[in-house]
C-alpha cells in the first residue's frame, strides 16, 4: 500500500547510514589515551648541603667535605642556615676513636655552630625565621644547613658576631659551670687551669675575673704567655714544675684545679689542693699524642693516675670531680641547666664582661690544617670553620663582622632574651 511504502521508506534509508559516534566522548577518550602515554613527570631534585664528614677513625685524612641531603625540621626542632662552627679538641678525640662511645662512621662531625634561623618545625615557639642563633648540636653542626632541638638553640645578642657565637658555648659553659657549679668560687679564691692559651683556659680566666680578688694561675705552650699574660696573674711553661713555682707563691697551694690534661697532672693537681679546695678533671688530653690513636698513651695516662683513696680525702678535706658537658646535656637530661646558664653568660657578654678569643677562621675544605694547628698546640683561643669562606683561612683581624643584622632584626634579639634557650674543649 502506497501509505505503508511512504511509512517505511525512511526507517529503511535510516538503518541503512552507519551511526556516528558522538563528538565528545572521542575526545575524552583520546585524551585519556595520551595522558596514559604521557611519562611520568621527573621529580625535582633534591637540595644538598656542604659537611664536613668523619669517614672512619684515624688520621686527618679520614676528614672529608661531602654534600649530602638539605635536612628539614622535625617536630620541636630549627633548621639554621650556618655562618662558623666551632673546632674543638674533642673533636680530635672524635677522629681517632678516642671516646667510650664512639659515633658510628660515616657521621658529620662538630658539636657548636652559629647562624640563621631559616624555618621551624612544628611547636617551635619563642624563635622567629631570621634570627641570628647559635646551637649546640650531638655531632652534625658541620654543616652548612642543621636542625637542632629548640631547647639547644640560643637567641644570640645583636652585637655578637657568627664567629664570637661558634666559639662561645662549649667554652663558655664548660668554664662557668666548673667554676661556679662546682668549684663554688667566691671572692679571694685561687684557681689553677691547664692549657691556659686554649678556648676554654681563656674562658676561665676571663670568669674570674669578674670576681673580686681571684688569682689566676695558668700553664701553656711557651710561645703563647707573651699574648695570654694579660688575663692571668701567674703563668708557668707546659710539662715544668709548676707544682713548685705555684707553692712559692702559695704555699698552702690552690682553691680550684681545672685539669684538662689527666695522667700524672691528676696528682699533681689533687696534691695542690688547700683545705676544701676541689679538683676537676674536664678533659684528657695527654692521650692524644699523635695523628692516630695510640693505646700506649690512653693506657699511660691513666696508668699514671694515683688511686683516688675516700677516706685520704675525707681526712684532708679535698673533693675530686669531673665535668663532661656533652654527657650532661644529651645523655643525663639536664637542659634547664644549660638554659640557664647560657642566659647568664649571653648577658655578660652583652655587657662587654667577657668576649671569646678567636684565633683564626677557617674554610670547610681547610679543617685539617685547622685540626693539625690545634694538635700541635699552635692556636691561641678558638679555632672557626665557616662554611662559606674560600680556601684562605683568615685571622679575626681578616674576618668580616657578621654581626651587623637588619635594625629590626637587631632590636628583636637585643631585647628578647633567650627564653627558650636554655668537652673536653682545649687548645
Amino acid at each position: 500500500m502506497p501509505g505503508e511504502t511512504a511509512e517505511t521508506a525512511p526507517a529503511e534509508n535510516a538503518t541503512s547510514q552507519p551511526e556516528e559516534p558522538e563528538k565528545p566522548a572521542a575526545d575524552g577518550e583520546a585524551a585519556k589515551a595520551a595522558e596514559d602515554a604521557a611519562p611520568e613527570p621527573e621529580a625535582p631534585p633534591e637540595k644538598e648541603v656542604r659537611t664536613v664528614v668523619l669517614s672512619g677513625f684515624g688520621g686527618i685524612n679520614k676528614v672529608k667535605v661531602m654534600r649530602r641531603t638539605e635536612p628539614k625540621p622535625a617536630e620541636g626542632e630549627i633548621l639554621v642556615r650556618v655562618k662558623a662552627c666551632g673546632l674543638n679538641f674533642l673533636d680530635l678525640m672524635v677522629r681517632q676513636g678516642n671516646l667510650e662511645n664512639p659515633p658510628k662512621c660515616p657521621a658529620v662531625m662538630g658539636y657548636e655552630c652559629a647562624g640563621i634561623v631559616e624555618a621551624l618545625g612544628e611547636g617551635v615557639t619563642g624563635f622567629e625565621v631570621g634570627a641570628h642563633v647559635l646551637a649546640l648540636s650531638n655531632l652534625g653542626a658541620w654543616c652548612e644547613l642543621v636542625s637542632v632541638p629548640a631547647k639547644h638553640c640560643f637567641q644570640i645578642p645583636m652585637r655578637m658576631s657568627f664567629e664570637d657565637a661558634a666559639a662561645f658555648p662549649i667554652n663558655f659553659l664548660t668554664a662557668y659551670i666548673m667554676l661556679f657549679e662546682i668549684g663554688n668560687l667566691k671572692k679571694g679564691k685561687s684557681v689553677l687551669v691547664h692549657s691556659a692559651g686554649g678556648g676554654v683556659g681563656l674562658a676561665v680566666a676571663q670568669l674570674c675575673k669578674t670576681v673580686e680578688n681571684v688569682t689566676v694561675f695558668g700553664t701553656a705552650s711557651p710561645h703563647k704567655h707573651d699574648t695570654i699574660k694579660e688575663h692571668f696573674d701567674h703563668l708557668f711553661l707546659s710539662g715544668s714544675d709548676y707544682t713548685a713555682e705555684i707553692r712559692k707563691i702559695s704555699p698552702s697551694g690552690v682553691d680550684i684545679v681545672l685539669d684538662c690534661l689527666c695522667g700524672d697532672d691528676t696528682n699533681k693537681g689533687i696534691a695542690l689542693l688547700k683545705p676544701m679546695g676541689k679538683y676537676v678533671l674536664y678533659g684528657s688530653s695527654n692521650i692524644v699524642t699523635g695523628e692516630t690513636r695510640s693505646f700506649f698513651s690512653s693506657a699511660k695516662a691513666w696508668w699514671q693516675v694515683d688511686k683516688v683513696n675516700p677516706v685520704k680525702l675525707y681526712d684532708e678535706n679535698k673533693t675530686v670531680g669531673g665535668f663532661q658537658l656533652l654527657r650532661l646535656l644529651y645523655d643525663q637530661n639536664q637542659p634547664e641547666l644549660i638554659q640557664e646558664t647560657m642566659a647568664t653568660l649571653l648577658d655578660m657578654f652583652a655587657n662587654d664582661r667577657i668576649k671569646p678569643v678567636i684565633d683564626s677562621c677557617w674554610a670547610f675544605e681547610e679543617v685539617g690544617e685547622a685540626m693539625q694547628k690545634m694538635h700541635d698546640h699552635q692556636n691561641i683561643g678558638k679555632l672557626i670553620l665557616d662554611p662559606g669562606m674560600d680556601k684562605t683561612h683568615k685571622t679575626p683581624a681578616e674576618t668580616p663582622d657578621t654581626s651587623d643584622a637588619d635594625e629590626v632584626k637587631g632590636q628583636q634579639n637585643e631585647e628578647t632574651p633567650p627564653a627558650e634557650a636554655e668537652a673536653a674543649a682545649k687548645e
